[in-house]
């Protein structure tokens, strides 16, 4: 009996249901189906999983998705809407129709959709299974985040070999053909390089000099010389969907004595995450520990310093459970989660490593093998 099975059980409910295109994680877990039409996910308890897509859908769905496969059609669409011609309400009659009895649903799922279910089944929000599925990797999909890996790694490859041929000059980089150095450039050249994977890049991080103080910031313009770059790439595989994460932080230059610190605490705090890293530790008593770290070490939290969590889970989605914050809980074999301590000071700049494990029961194994790397 799968999760899904239990949770149907445990609420007396007869199937749970998902809805929307493969942008949506859940979906793109449940159907390992890629579109960009909504289709409809249906599990009756005890049965496998069907998934409602169009006619002209039917043949391609049957190859990628393991689940059983309708056509709209045969699921009754067309004659409940020459009833209903409202096409959200048909679609909620349908999915009731099928259903047998009442019905769960994540948390995403439609509010719209879910109005037109329930005049005909009961249905209600399930809070945490499919996140609780999906935290827990299997071999196949910690196979497909390395491959995702492996592109993360080529791509920032070809960022720090484009960074360690500029010259520092003043406070700029300049390529040996007498340009300025960019932020677009360089992220152009990584999302180049994940498209020869198989994967895209969106919104990757080159971020150089006192921006780096804002966490998320893309960067834009010339990269700074003798200053802290931040390097934060996280493909999404366009076959599979699964995601990597991984974040450097270099300097091109002399670094400020001020970062060189930074680093180097950074550097430690990770290395004593990593410690604590396993099966039954606690997210938070992680992220604790390392708040502890740096506080003996003269650094805060609250609004400068240390200002995220340790980390997070990743999977089909890039943030998702479990979390190494105030609200984690015990990790569990299976996991593949980040440690990605940072410190960030307006003025002086930020520095964050990251790299990506896989929890195990004995400690954890590493999934990104890219070496530590500051002053180049």
């Amino acid at each position: 009996m799968n999760a899904l099975d239990n949770a149907l059980l445990n609420a007396n409910f007869k199937a749970y249901a998902a809805y929307g295109t493969s942008s949506d994680a859940n979906i793109r877990y449940l159907t390992s189906f890629r579109t960009s039409d909504p289709v409809i996910y249906l599990k009756r308890y005890g049965e496998e999983g069907i998934i409602i897509v169009p006619a002209m859908e039917v043949e391609r769905a049957a190859i990628e998705s393991p689940c059983t496969v309708m056509s709209r059609a045969d699921a009754g669409f067309f004659d409940i809407l020459r009833e209903e011609p409202d096409p959200l309400k048909a679609t909620g009659r349908m999915i009731a129709d099928l259903s047998g009895g009442p019905i769960l649903v994540s948390p995403e799922f439609p509010f719209g959709l879910a109005q037109a279910i329930a005049p005909h089944q009961p249905i209600q929000v399930d809070m945490d299974t499919l996140s609780a599925m999906r935290s827990k990797k299997t071999a196949s999909e910690i196979g497909m985040m390395r491959e995702s890996q492996a592109a993360a790694e080529d791509a920032l490859e070809t960022a720090l070999t484009m960074i360690k041929r500029a010259k520092p000059t003043g406070e700029l980089l300049v390529t040996p053909e007498g340009r300025i150095l960019t932020s677009e450039d360089v992220r152009y050249a990584i999302h180049a390089t994940l498209q020869k994977h198989g994967c895209r890049g969106i919104d990757t991080i080159v971020a150089s000099g006192k921006e780096t103080s804002m966490v998320h910031l893309r960067g834009r313009g010339s990269l700074a010389a003798n200053a802290p770059i931040i390097i934060d790439i996280f493909p999404q595989h366009e076959e599979t969907g699964y995601f990597a994460d991984m974040t450097r932080t270099v300097v091109r230059g002399e670094a400020s004595p001020e970062i060189l610190e930074m680093y180097a605490a950074v550097s430690d705090a990770k290395t004593l995450a990593f410690s604590l890293l396993r099966a039954g530790a606690d997210g938070s008593a992680l992220y604790q520990a390392v708040v502890s770290f740096f506080e003996d070490a003269g650094y805060g939290t609250e609004p400068h310093g240390f200002v995220h969590s340790l980390g997070h889970g990743v999977g089909i989605e890039v943030h998702e459970a479990p979390s190494l914050s105030t609200r984690g809980g015990p990790l569990a074999a299976g996991n593949v989660v980040t440690i990605e301590p940072g410190l960030y000071y307006p003025g002086i700049g930020g520095v964050r490593i990251e790299d990506m494990a896989l929890v195990t029961d004995g400690g954890y194994d590493r999934i990104t093998r890219f070496r530590e790397v500051f002053c180049i």
